[in-house]
Order: C-alpha cells, then structure tokens, then sequence
C-alpha cells in the first residue's frame, strides 16, 4: 500500500512539472504566433487595400512594386488589348503607378481632346522629352524622330522642303515601279507557281525597306529578291529596333547596366548597331566623294552621272555660313536611320494588316477590285500585256474606295500603336488629369481605334464605308484619327505612305486573291511598331478575268 502511496505521488509529481514546462514552452512562441498573426493580418489588409485601388486607379497598387505586376501579366498577353480594357473602364486616361525609385510612372489616355491638347495647343509643353530620347539616343542618335527644339525644327523644314519637290516626287514613283514591276511580283509569281506558302509581311517588309533606303540613301540594299535572302543590314537594323524597345519596359538603371556589362539585349544592341553603322558609313562616304568630283568637274547637279533626290544628297550638299560641310557623318547617319525607321515598318505593317483584313471580308475585297477595274477600263485602251499593266500617279489617287480600306486597317491596327511625350512645366489636361512637371504621357492609338466613345458602338468592326461620303474619301480628325500622329509634328510621308501602299495593294490585289494558310496564329508584337508576332503566312490564287470583275 505504501509502495502504491508512492507510485502516485511520483505520477503526479511528474505529472505537475510535465504541465509546467508545457506552459513554459508555449509562453515561449507566443511572442512568435503573435508576429506571424501579425504579418498575416497585415499582409491581408495590404492585399485588400491594392486591390480596392483598382476602382479609383485602374489597376492593382502595390507596396513598393505599384502597379508593375500588372504590367508583367500585360506584356506576357495581348499588351495592346489589356491597355485598352484598362483605358475604357477608366473613361479613356489613367495613371500607371511604377515600382519607387524607377522613371516607369506615366498617364495613358487615349482621349482625342487630350491629344489635341498635347499635340497641337500646349505643342511647345509636350516635347518627346529627354526619358525617351535618352532610350533611343544608341539607335537615333540627334534624328528627327527622338529630337526637340532647335535640332527638331532644322531637320523638319529641310526635310518639309524636299518632300514636296518635284524631283522627290519623280524618285518615290519611279523607284515603286521599279520595285513592284521588277522584284515583289516576280517574288509572287514564283511563289503562286510552286504552290507555296510565304510570309506576305516578310515580303512587303523587304519591299518597303528597298524602297525608302533608296528615298533615304540613294541606295539599294537588294532585300526584295527571288529566294528572300538575308541582307546583313536589314538584319541588324531589326535586331537593333528590338532591343530598343525593350529598353521601354526595363528600369534604365537595369538597362544601362547591362549596357555597361555587355550582357542580354543590349549585348544585341550593341552588335547590332555595329552592323547598322558599317552599312551607314560606308555610303555616306562614298556619296561624299562622288559629289566631290561631281563637284571638281562642273556637274555638282549630276553625281556619278544622275540625278540625285534622295534625303543623303539633299543634306551632304548643304553648307554653313563658312562653306563648309552643314552636317557631320555621324549627324547625316542619325538622320537617314531616323526616315528609314519611320517609312520602312508603317507602311509594311499596314499591308500585312489590311490583307489580313481582307481575308475575313471578302465583300470588302470585291468593291476594291471593282474600282479598280473601273478605273483600268476607263483607260479606253487595248492591247496593254496584263503583267505589265502599271497604274499611273493620277489612277491611283483616284482609288477613293481603296483607301477608306487601307484608312480602316490603319484605325484598327495603327503602325505605331502608343507614343510618348514628356510635360516640362505643370499642365491640366481637358478632361480633368493633373499633370506635373516631368510626367510621362502616353497615348494609346491602337485603344482609340477600339473606343466606343469615338469611333461608335461598331468600332471593332472592319467598315471602310465609315470613310465615304458620296463615294469620296473624307478624312477624319488627327486627333481622332492618329495613324500618321498631328499638329506640327505630323507625318511628312503621310501622302507618299497612302501612295505606297495603294500601287501596291492594288498591284497585288489585281492579280492574285490571297488567303491566309489555314490555323495561322495572327497576334500583335511588343515593338516600336505594330508588326504581327507570327508573320503572316499565305496562298496565292491567280485571278482569271471573271474574278476581277
């Protein structure tokens, strides 16, 4: 009994220090479930309080990354369609919030009023901005597409000067015949013959690449050729256009140390432009010693023994006060690379989206072949070999209906589908936005050609008629219609784009239907312009002379 006495008293003394060291260790992690409770409450209010933000901002604002989160499930997608779900449920303009201690915070709008406001009446207050200029200076260098001010104005009415000379004119018409008479259409007949799919983008790429090279330097690179081979400058230029634009999405003290390290795509920029330059170099000195000795033997007028209009021989001619040279190498490289920029994408990736347009509504298709017939039998003349029909300046400026068509394509897929502009004192948009000094301005083409509020409740639709009055072309608003952008700096190859793009369309269109090859995925890229990620892949069917009428 006492033995059992014993037994239990041992027991619950054990049983009693059990409890008090139990109670001691869970005294002990209090302190720690108090923290995690903590963090957990506060992680849970912090996630509310973002996420209740996207009412009164658009997007999700988070601690220190604001709305950069966003941004990346953006870019992995459509960019362009989440940008533009953001502007309409925000009523056309936002704020985007960057992640602290980065320049990525800018206003997005997509409000005519607000554009005008920008590009024309406050021109002077909305400058490209040194942020944009800075990003592309690697690429640009001083050219009109990234310059301000002075820089800016002097390239513009040198440039404003020569586009509309008689002499330009001659060489932009004369150098499309010889392009779309000489290299595309072969290129398409050999293709039509073998029964093969091509890249139609790829193809009207090389063609506009041609094409203003020579506008630009007075010279052929050859890209547009049977068997579409690579051409190391093309190449380079491409390559180099890429990685500039990723700049656009990269903190610049991420970029700029990588630039200094060599490494990812700047390391591409960097061989890249190398490429470019070698190109751009060797024929601005050569285009400097044919008008020396144009120049020594009294023939400065007919260098290397023909006339020249291009923009490199426009400016290598101009001198200073002093008779010497105007422009430095390196200015005249900045400034060609600057208009091969501007004409060889916008009017390639205009095509290439129109003709994929075309192969959802054929309806379109067939009253853009019955204008043309008409206009080919208005002629009143027989005898003329189909392949080398050649529509003439006159015949096709009077294509009304073709270029509602290509106008339509251009709403809905711009070329260039945003711009950027810097505010350099505080401003007050019409709609209410506040601006302050230094803010990034953003405008969303490609969103204005989606918003119900401008374009109707059948925006989305592919309605050339929406251009015609009376079977004539009538052109919208700048600020409405922002394709070739407004106010001063409107596009200065506006006229000669819808040129280009017309004889070619109609040339095209003439003699072949095209049909995209079947299951081809059709997707905008993330880049200065709007080119489709995929190409656009297609069949050509020769046209008898009953599908034509």
């Amino acid at each position: 009994m006492g033995a059992m006495d014993a037994l239990i008293s041992s027991g619950a003394h054990n049983a009693t220090t059990a409890t008090f060291i139990g109670a001691g260790g869970l005294a002990s992690l209090l302190p720690q479930v108090q923290t995690v409770e903590v963090l957990v409450a506060v992680s849970i209010f912090v996630a509310i309080h973002s996420l209740r933000q996207r009412r009164s901002l658009g997007l999700p604002s988070w601690p220190v990354v604001g709305m950069l989160p966003s941004l990346l499930l953006g870019v992995r997608g459509d960019m362009y369609e989440w940008i533009t779900g953001v502007l309409k449920a925000r009523g056309g303009t936002f704020t985007f919030c960057g992640p602290w201690f980065t320049n990525l915070h800018c206003v997005v709008t997509a409000d005519p009023r607000n554009l005008e406001h920008l590009l024309k009446t406050k021109f002077g207050n909305f400058p490209k901005g040194p942020y944009f200029r800075d990003t592309v200076r690697d690429l640009l260098g001083d050219g009109i597409f990234g310059a301000d001010d002075e820089v800016w104005r002097q390239q513009r009415k040198a440039a404003s000067l020569e586009f509309h000379s008689a002499e330009f004119r001659a060489l932009t018409a004369s150098s499309l015949v010889e392009l779309v008479h000489r290299r595309l259409l072969p290129v398409l007949a050999e293709t039509e013959a073998a029964g093969a799919a091509v890249d139609l983008q790829d193809v009207l790429l090389r063609l506009t690449f041609d094409n203003v090279c020579m506008i630009a330097f007075g010279a052929d690179p050859g890209c547009l050729q049977k068997g579409l081979p690579e051409i190391p400058f093309a190449r380079a230029f491409e390559d180099a256009t890429e990685a500039t634009i990723v700049r656009f999405v990269t903190p610049t003290a991420v970029w700029r140390g990588m630039r200094a390290l060599g490494v990812g795509h700047e390391r591409v920029l960097r061989r890249s432009l190398a490429g470019v330059d070698e190109f751009a170099y060797d024929v601005i000195r050569k285009r400097r010693e044919e008008l020396a000795a144009a120049a020594a033997t009294g023939h400065e007028e007919a260098a290397g023994g023909l006339r020249r209009a291009d923009l490199l021989t426009i400016f290598t001619k101009m001198r200073g006060a002093d008779g010497a040279p105007a422009y430095s190498d390196k200015f005249l490289r900045d400034i060609c690379v600057n208009f091969i920029l501007a004409g060889r994408d916008t009017s390639s990736v205009a095509l290439a989206w129109f003709f994929w347009l075309l192969s959802k509504n054929r309806g379109v298709e067939a009253k853009i072949l019955q204008e043309v017939e008409g206009i080919v039998a208005a002629r009143g003349r027989c005898g003329e070999v189909e392949e080398e029909l050649v529509f003439q300046p006159e015949e096709v400026k009077r294509m009304e209906y073709l270029h509602a068509a290509l106008s339509e394509a251009l709403r809905l897929y711009p070329s260039v589908p945003v711009d950027h502009k810097e505010v350099v004192e505080d401003e007050v948009f019409p709609d209410g936005t506040v601006l302050k000094k230094g803010t990034k301005v953003i405008y969303a083409m490609y969103s204005m050609g989606r918003m119900e509020s401008i374009w109707g409740e059948d925006c989305r639709e592919y309605r050339p008629e929406r251009w015609l009055k009376d079977d004539r072309f009538m052109g919208e608003s700048a600020y409405k219609f922002t394709a070739f952008n407004g106010g001063p700096r409107l596009c200065l190859g506006k006229d000669f784009a819808y040129y280009q793009m017309k004889f070619a369309a109609a040339s095209i269109l003439r003699r072949y239907r095209v049909d995209v090859v079947q299951g081809h995925p059709v997707a905008p890229k993330l880049a200065l312009t709007l080119f489709m990620k995929h190409g656009l892949k297609v069949t050509l069917a020769k046209r008898d002379d009953k599908a034509k009428l």
